[in-house]
């Protein structure tokens, strides 16, 4: 199915909302995926306001599916991030089971690719909170694929693009769905960063030598029962106290009405990117925003 491509068109309601674009919008950007209307939209302002704490000059491009609801886009925009819509994108029809059954939905990740207004992107799942500035991520050399599980820096592409969706409809699927098409397509380039990018919380009990919370710059709230905004302590392995006192760092970043975009205040040096992301918020509040239907990409 054909991509949405967002272009902006004059102003047409007499009390639009005027903005004043940055001289320099950034290159880069933090890219997250979300689908449906469930609850993971929380998650995702978490991740908003997580970025705006540690100072990140940075946006965050929220790449949605046509089935998230009016209602969440707007709690998205209002915080600040730049919504995206995309189409789906599937693998081929067989038999594979995912190792969980919404993991068939992932593959539309692959659409960030033509995202190609950025430079590089990093990508960051819905479930993960930034606890230091990451942005020297960035300046890592061309070249390679950077990543741990659910989170990777890339360039966007749009031959690299196409190139995956035509190598997608070839690849039989397997059950970590696009985390192993990933690994796959990019194994000749593939170079692993330092997990403290990406603290998956069972490795609190499965190889706790490996792991100095002092250091840990990213958390994945992937554990079952771990999402801060579900949580309950009833899980198993949840009822730790390093669990329950990252659960509770992920609320007082939540909780802190400073970090709302609306009251943010940016250091001298962050304005810019500040700039930028209220510029992008009046335009969509202005609904001087329009779809338009690309040429087939898939």
């Amino acid at each position: 199915m054909a991509p949405n491509i967002t272009t902006i068109a004059p102003a047409t309601k007499p009390n639009a909302i005027v903005a004043t674009r940055p001289e320099n919008p950034p290159t880069c950007a933090y890219v997250t995926f979300l689908a449906g209307n469930g609850d993971y939209v929380k998650g995702v302002v978490g991740l908003m306001k997580g970025l705006r704490k540690v100072r990140s000059k940075y946006p965050l491009v929220v790449a949605v599916l046509p089935d998230v609801p009016e209602e969440h886009r707007k709690i998205l925009v209002d915080q600040g991030c730049i919504v995206r819509e995309i189409e789906p994108v599937y693998p081929p029809e067989n038999q594979t089971q995912f190792a969980m059954a919404y993991y068939v939905i992932n593959y539309s990740k692959l659409r960030i690719w033509e995202f190609v207004e950025y430079e590089k992107m990093i990508y960051l799942d819905g479930d993960i909170q930034v606890y230091d500035n990451i942005d020297h991520l960035f300046d890592l050399p061309d070249g390679q694929f950077y990543a741990v599980m659910d989170c990777f820096c890339e360039k966007t592409c749009l031959p690299t693009y196409h190139d995956l969706l035509k190598t997608l409809q070839v690849t039989p699927p397997t059950p970590f769905a696009e985390q192993d098409f990933l690994n796959m397509y990019f194994r000749d380039i593939y170079c692993p960063i330092p997990p403290i990018y990406n603290l998956v919380l069972a490795m609190l009990w499965r190889h706790p030598e490996n792991i100095h919370l002092d250091h840990v710059k990213v958390v994945h709230y992937c554990a079952a029962g771990s999402k801060p905004w579900r949580y309950t302590g009833k899980e198993e392995n949840m009822d730790r106290g390093d669990i329950k006192m990252l659960v509770k760092k992920w609320w007082d970043i939540c909780n802190d009405e400073t970090l709302d975009h609306k009251n943010y205040v940016a250091p001298a040096e962050d304005t810019e990117a500040v700039n930028l992301q209220r510029f992008l918020a009046a335009l969509l509040e202005a609904g001087i925003f329009h779809d338009i239907t690309a040429p087939s990409a898939a």
